[in-house]
C-alpha cells in the first residue's frame, strides 16, 4: 500500500551502460589483432630471441646469463599464459579478478628485471651476450609500453575483456495538452 507522501519511483537512468560478460570458454583469435595482443607477441618473441642468444654462447652457464635466461623465460611463459587466457576468454570468465592491475604489476616488474638483466649481460662484453642485452632492452621498452597501455585503460575505466553496451534512450510519449 503506497502512502500519498511516498515519492514516486526514480525514472530509469538515461545514458547508463551495461556490462556484458559471456562466461563460456571459447577460442577467439581476434585478440591477436589488438594492440595489447601485438605487444604480448612482441614481448614473447624478444624474450625468446634473448634466451637463444645466451644459450648459443660458450658461457651460457655464467651467472649473468643464467639470470637473464630466468628473466627471459619468466617473461615468455607468463605473457604466453596471459595471452592464452585472453584467446580462450578465461579473463572474461573470471571477470571479478583485477586483470588490468595484475598485468600492470607484471609489466612493471619485467621492466625492472630486464633493465638489470640486460645491463649485466651487456657489461660481460661477449657478442652473443650483447645481442641478448639488445633484445632485453627492446623487451624492457615493450613492457614499459604495455604498462602505459594498462595505466591508460585503468584511468579510463576499461574492462580487461568483455564489452560495455550503452542503454538505449527510452522513447517518451507525452499526452496531448488539455484545452
Amino acid at each position: 500500500m503506497a502512502y500519498p507522501s511516498t515519492p514516486p519511483p526514480a525514472p530509469p537512468n538515461v545514458g547508463s551502460t551495461n556490462v556484458i560478460f559471456i562466461t563460456e570458454m571459447r577460442f577467439d583469435p581476434s585478440y591477436l589483432k589488438t594492440p595489447e595482443g601485438i605487444i604480448k607477441i612482441i614481448i614473447m618473441v624478444l624474450s625468446l630471441l634473448g634466451f637463444i642468444c645466451i644459450q648459443s654462447s660458450v658461457f651460457w652457464w655464467n651467472s649473468r646469463g643464467v639470470y637473464f635466461n630466468i628473466v627471459a623465460q619468466l617473461a615468455f611463459w607468463m605473457n604466453g599464459l596471459v595471452l592464452l587466457m585472453y584467446l580462450f576468454h578465461a579473463v572474461e570468465k573470471y571477470h571479478n579478478i583485477k586483470w588490468l592491475k595484475i598485468e600492470l604489476v607484471m609489466a612493471l616488474t619485467f621492466v625492472v628485471l630486464y633493465l638489470i638483466g640486460s645491463t649485466i649481460v651487456v657489461a660481460f662484453g661477449l657478442a652473443s651476450y650483447s645481442a641478448a642485452g639488445l633484445f632485453g632492452y627492446l623487451c624492457m621498452v615493450t613492457c614499459g609500453a604495455e604498462a602505459w597501455v594498462k595505466v591508460r585503460a585503468l584511468q579510463n575505466g576499461a574492462l580487461a575483456q568483455g564489452r560495455l553496451q550503452g542503454a538505449k534512450d527510452p522513447h517518451v510519449v507525452c499526452p496531448p495538452a488539455l484545452p
